[in-house]
């Protein structure tokens, strides 16, 4: 009998925990180091008294069938539902008379007639504006978000080409397009932006429907997620860091190539390696040969995230989360049930992604600049007490999707037999997202087992479709 081949996956976040189960279901004893002590990667949940506190608002929509896939494999499914359909409070807090809503809604038509009607009574844009967002739509729908000319070009170019006013920038493509590539369009490649816009609202009629998670992030990218690891056989050392890579030289004792992972406190050998850490990460680890220009990863700049979570004394918002315009502030969402408060009060986390101006600010800047900015959306907070305001700073949090970054991601396979690449940032075809992490670790394992003659589809391909979900909605 055939000795049992091996599998070290360095990293625990989604990209690690996926490859890590999916090589483990076709048989592979598989063994995952995790430097923090925990899992979940940057999206995780952390204790602040009583309080359980996300680090940023994740989301997904309908269409993002590998998280969704991964959602069920770790039986969490039910802890992060989906909309019935796609609805989108928008207020817009410059209007003259007062903070105004509008509504992103989808309908059962076919696409694009799904949001026909919901254009048609959006009031945050002209008559005209809203002609012209249906003409640019209809033209984005013939793009192939995999044409590597549309990687060099940004966004907001092709926008003005198709006559959007920078209202309509603003109103609607940054609305969706900062929360999901974490940019503004002037920053954003095009093919990354023809990929959020074209699969996530203009391919089916529920594609874009929002979940979220109702239960803290850790419940489900730790807690779940390391039950469902462990039922599967997979051996989890937390609080281990990697110190090297490297081949063996020799043949391994299944027949393959070996290779050894030093940790500071063990070694490891294994007849298979999937680096799912971030990409400065992954280049200090790789070894000598494994890709032919290495340093493209370095050049893989990375973008800000920042959450401002604010508690109040009483209700202030009565929906589970709004987009703002005409505000700094981008998207607030209802986080009281999920952190465990039961008092009466209410907690609200604003997700502000592509946040480089906010991102170093001390506490005392931002309680200044966003407080108000709640009162001028929210009236009800104008007579609320503030129990508790704190800052999360995630200050790498996605790369950045600018123009030509497709160049830079390598694929999950490199030119060393046995060692794969996995991680958000790698050539998913995708913006940085839950989606696409998952996506990544899919592909390394069956990279992985397509060298070792094995097969195994408990996720979705990483082909299938699918739409961002990350920090934002």
């Amino acid at each position: 009998m055939s000795a049992q081949r091996t599998a070290v996956v360095v990293g625990g976040g989604l990209a690690g925990v996926t490859a890590a189960l999916e090589l483990a279901d076709a048989g592979l004893r598989v063994t995952l180091l995790e430097g923090r002590p925990r899992l979940g990667g940057l999206a995780f949940s952390f204790k602040r008294g009583e309080l359980t506190v996300d680090n940023g608002q994740h989301v997904y929509l309908r269409c993002c069938t590998a998280y969704r896939g991964f959602l069920d494999r770790i039986d969490g499914a039910a802890l992060a539902p989906l909309q019935d359909r796609l609805d989108v409070p928008v207020l817009d807090a410059a209007h003259p008379k007062g903070p105004r809503l509008g509504r992103l809604r989808r309908t059962a038509l076919p696409v694009p007639l799904h949001l026909a009607s919901s254009l048609a009574r959006y009031p945050h844009l002209s008559l005209a504006e809203r002609a012209s967002v249906g003409r640019a739509a209809l033209a984005l729908r013939r793009l192939d978000p995999a044409d590597p000319a549309l990687d060099g070009l940004d966004f907001a170019t092709w926008l003005g080409r198709y006559g959007q006013s920078g209202r309509a920038v603003e109103a609607l493509w940054d609305l969706v397009g900062i929360a999901t590539l974490n940019a503004t369009a002037e920053q954003s490649s095009l093919g990354l932006a023809a990929k959020v816009f074209k699969t996530g609202l203009l391919s089916e009629p529920g594609a874009a429907d929002i979940g979220w998670a109702r239960v803290p992030l850790g419940d489900l990218h730790d807690t779940l997620a390391r039950k469902a690891l462990e039922a599967a056989g997979v051996r989890i050392a937390l609080r281990t860091r990697v110190t090297s890579v490297t081949r063996t030289g020799e043949a391994s004792r299944t027949g393959g190539t070996g290779w050894r992972v030093e940790t500071e406190h063990d070694s490891l050998a294994a007849d298979t390696v999937v680096l799912a850490v971030p990409q400065r990460e992954a280049h200090g680890l790789l070894p000598h040969g494994a890709l032919a220009d290495p340093d493209k990863l370095l050049d893989i700049a990375t973008a800000p995230i920042l959450n401002v979570h604010v508690v109040y004394d009483r209700k202030v918002l009565r929906r589970p989360f709004f987009a703002a315009l005409g505000t700094p502030v981008q998207w607030v969402f209802d986080r009281t049930d999920a952190s465990g408060l039961t008092d009466g009060g209410q907690y609200l986390a604003l997700s502000q992604s592509a946040a480089q101006d906010d991102i170093d600010e001390p506490v005392s800047v931002l309680r200044a600049k966003y407080l108000p900015e709640l009162e001028r959306l929210l009236p009800a907070a104008r007579g609320a007490k503030i129990r508790d305001f704190f800052v999360t700073r995630e200050r790498t949090a996605t790369f950045a999707p600018t123009p030509g970054v497709g160049r830079l991601r390598p694929g999950p396979r490199t030119d060393a037999p046995g060692l794969y690449l996995a991680g958000a940032w790698t050539a998913t075809g995708w913006p940085a997202t839950m989606e696409g992490a998952v996506r990544s670790g899919s592909a390394a394992a069956q990279a992985a087992l397509a060298a070792l003659g094995r097969h195994r589809t408990s996720l979705p391909p990483s082909s299938t479709g699918g739409t961002p979900s990350r920090s934002s909605a």
